[in-house]
């Protein structure tokens, strides 16, 4: 949602801003991308829990072979998903500082949006590494995350 608020930002934008085209076309890949990575966090999930079930009974090595990779991707899709995010807050804020001033609020709203999503990636990272607090993965996405949440601080002034 928030990339599409920022594609609509950008095309509305051609006339005040020379990046507005690429900035548009970004936008466009990034809501596709975020479009597949829902897809791709419902489907870890649900693998998740398949080999969670298929490991039922096995215990040491044998359980983390069955169900490792599957928890793997419960941790990787998030991260994908607060990556996108942090970038979408970075185009929104070169949007509202660049773009049409009519639609400064649009990017804001945008950055606000994918703040949140962020946010809530690195939530759901959170409690999938609750075993493994101390992972780099863990600590990249708060960092992201708390870098968003400091644009639209910084947007909102």
């Amino acid at each position: 949602m928030a990339a599409a608020l920022l594609e609509k930002a950008a095309v509305l934008s051609s006339k005040h801003w020379s990046g507005a085209a690429a900035a548009g076309s970004r936008a466009l890949e990034l809501r596709l991308h975020a479009e597949g990575l829902v897809e791709e966090d419902a489907h870890a999930y649900l693998a998740f829990v398949d080999a969670l079930r298929a490991a039922k009974g096995l215990t040491g090595e044998a359980r983390a072979r069955a169900v490792g990779p599957a928890h793997t991707k419960t941790v990787d899709v998030p991260l994908a998903i607060v990556r996108s995010a942090a970038e979408v807050v970075d185009l929104a804020t070169m949007l509202a500082d660049h773009g049409n001033p009519n639609l400064r609020a649009d990017a804001v709203v945008a950055a606000t949006i994918a703040a949140a999503a962020g946010e809530a990636g690195a939530g759901l990272m959170a409690v999938n590494l609750s075993d493994a607090p101390g992972d780099p993965r863990l600590e990249e996405a708060r960092r992201l995350a708390t870098a968003a949440r400091e644009k639209v601080a910084a947007l909102r002034k």
